[in-house]
């Protein structure tokens, strides 16, 4: 009895494995269809376009929330392009994904990077994504290295000024327009200043270098020597570009700062002048009513002094001060005289 009932459970136990491997069998073949019916397309354009993409790579795609389709395009413009791809060294699918979860554009550091290889300049991957991720136009930066764009200063869609305003040294003000070529330094594009730091070093160069000319004709005779003299200082250092040229497009004549300046000195000469005398005139009017008082009082003791002399003859003759001459005296005195 036992081995019958031991053949009965050997019997249903590999029937039983049969079934769970026929299900298995069954999952699996759904999975690899959905994966097939999903991602199959760009799996074969990855394969055909030699783009080194596998289909497990473009399954966990999905599910570290990454573009399957983006990070495909990408590396089949890089391979078409004769970038490398290498999953070590190149762009590998790793590189990319890793890149757009850091919030970069992938598209558009690829777009540079292949802008870059066609004009020659070395520019790798890691290069191009850690200044995308700096918040600097990758693409731009290139394009401008290639092609040098032109710089206004003072830029007026920024300060709204359209002209520098410098002074020379015989006080005569020039207005001035400059425009400043330059080009993308990519060894400097990442903690490089911006163009910013550019058009302000320009406009206090041209106002340092027109301030030192002796005369507003010697700029207007020369501009040039003004231009090539700021671009001398080396200006674009520590900058993200590389100044190519610096050209006058504009100059005028402004006011005549210094003669305005020795008219304004002369009107604050005279009300400072007149101001203190001013305070002269007050003082002597001053003195003059103290004058006049020191009068009034001297007249008011000269009539109290007068006042008093009748008072006084009046007292002199009830003391018997005062008496009448005798008859000799006269001819006393007149003898005398004689």
């Amino acid at each position: 009895m036992f081995p019958c009932l031991a053949l009965l459970f050997a019997v249903s136990l590999q029937g039983m494995l049969t079934i769970g491997g026929i299900v298995i069998a069954i999952l699996l073949a759904l999975l690899v269809a959905g994966a097939l019916i999903n991602y199959g397309a760009l799996w074969f354009q990855a394969y055909m376009s030699s783009a080194d993409v596998s289909l497990l790579s473009l399954i966990g795609m999905s599910f570290r929330q990454v573009k399957p389709g983006m990070i495909v395009t990408a590396k089949i413009m890089g391979r078409q392009a004769g970038l490398s791809i290498d999953r070590r060294q190149g762009m590998s699918t790793a590189r990319l994904e890793a890149h757009y979860l850091a919030g970069g554009d992938v598209m558009h550091v690829i777009r540079a990077i292949i802008a870059a290889h066609r004009a020659g300049i070395d520019l790798d991957f890691d290069r191009a994504a850690a200044v995308d991720l700096a918040g600097r136009d990758v693409l731009d930066a290139v394009q401008t290295s290639v092609s040098p764009k032109v710089i206004d200063c003072p830029a007026p869609l920024r300060g709204g000024k359209t002209t520098l305003s410098a002074v020379a040294k015989n006080g005569v003000e020039l207005r001035i327009r400059v425009r400043v070529t330059v080009r993308t330094n990519l060894l400097q594009l990442i903690g490089g200043a911006t163009e910013e730091t550019i058009i302000a070093r320009v406009g206090q160069g041209i106002v340092s270098a027109i301030g030192s000319s002796e005369s507003h004709m010697e700029v207007l005779a020369m501009p040039d020597r003004i231009s090539k003299s700021v671009l001398e200082r080396g200006l674009d250092a520590n900058t993200a570009f590389q100044i190519v040229s610096i050209d006058i497009a504009d100059i005028d004549v402004g006011e005549n700062i210094g003669a305005r300046l020795q008219t304004d000195q002369a009107d604050t000469d005279m009300r400072v002048a007149q101001a203190r005398a001013e305070v002269r005139r007050a003082e002597a009017l001053a003195w003059q009513q103290e004058m006049k008082a020191r009068v009034t009082e001297r007249r008011a003791m000269l009539v109290l002094a007068e006042a008093g002399i009748p008072k006084a003859i009046a007292s002199a003759f009830r003391d018997g001060q005062l008496r009448r001459p005798r008859a000799a005296e006269p001819v006393a005195n007149e003898a005398r005289r004689n």
